[in-house]
């Protein structure tokens, strides 16, 4: 579907109509109702019709119908993500993912990412989304490309006990 939609100059459009189609995805209800063995072909196909009519490309509409045909409507979610990394890859976008314990300032944000472009690890061009957790006590988690760079406390904390638990004078002292 890819090469096709650049093919016809409608790269743009069909990446709308995917990113439309895995924000509709994210319902746990529709995933269910595309991977059901129990629901007819003809339903479904009606009911990605519905949905989708008027507001996705006659492209995108029609591989709905060649995924149909091929019963792998199930698959539909996955493939719909692996064209967004295409996607990403032609147009040169990195994708960053930062999980910090506490929120981060724009600044702390943008001196990572221009840390990362100077060592050409991502592009300028960085698709960002940040994510609190704070079970990671401090520090943060960095996520790109197929990377992930650990700087967190807790992941500091449960190598201490795996050294120590793992240390002959320690077990040793432990015993008495």
């Amino acid at each position: 579907m890819l090469g096709l939609a650049q093919e016809r100059g409608e790269l743009e459009k069909v990446h709308d109509d995917v990113q439309l189609f895995l924000e509709i995805a994210k319902n746990r209800d529709f995933k269910t109702f595309l991977k059901s063995p129990i629901i007819s072909l003809d339903k479904k196909r009606s009911a990605l019709n519905a949905i989708f009519s008027g507001k996705t490309t006659e492209l995108t509409n029609k591989f709905f119908d060649l995924v149909l045909a091929k019963k792998r409507e199930a698959a539909l979610p996955g493939i719909m993500a692996a064209f967004v990394e295409q996607y990403k890859e032609i147009k040169g976008v990195s994708t960053l993912k930062i999980t910090s314990a506490e929120p981060l300032s724009d600044a702390a944000i943008e001196k990572i990412k221009q840390k990362l472009i100077a060592q050409k690890a991502i592009t300028t061009n960085v698709d960002l989304s940040t994510v609190v957790d704070p079970s990671l006590i401090g520090g943060f988690i960095l996520e790109f490309g197929n990377e992930l760079y650990d700087a967190s406390v807790s992941r500091k904390l449960k190598q201490l006990k795996k050294d120590f638990t793992g240390n002959l004078y320690i077990s040793q002292i432990e015993k008495r």
